[in-house]
């Protein structure tokens, strides 16, 4: 069964980036939370089971944490990983 991915970025207050992020690996289908230099402070990676799991996760839980000024969030279609792509660039290469 394939999890449904969603990407997560976010503004938070000055100062609470450690806090919020601690807070959101409480929630199940946050898998990892990352502080980013740029527009945003944090960046989340959400896997659930269902849409309606990363609707509940984004709606429910992550909009009513303190600190967290803003988000955008980023539903994933297709998953790229380099296993895929060293897979697929040795089709034909195999040693033999």
């Amino acid at each position: 069964m394939s999890l449904v991915t969603a990407v997560v970025l976010m503004e938070v207050e000055r100062g609470k980036v450690d806090t919020v992020a601690q807070d959101l690996l409480k929630y199940d289908g946050v898998s990892e939370v990352f502080s980013v230099a740029g527009q945003y402070d944090l960046v989340a990676l959400l896997r659930t089971k269902t849409n309606e799991q990363i609707a509940d996760l984004v709606t429910d839980k992550i909009r009513n944490l303190p600190f967290i000024t803003r988000t955008q969030t980023l539903m994933a279609f297709k998953a790229f990983s380099r296993v895929d792509l060293d897979r697929m660039f040795s089709i034909g290469n195999e040693q033999t």
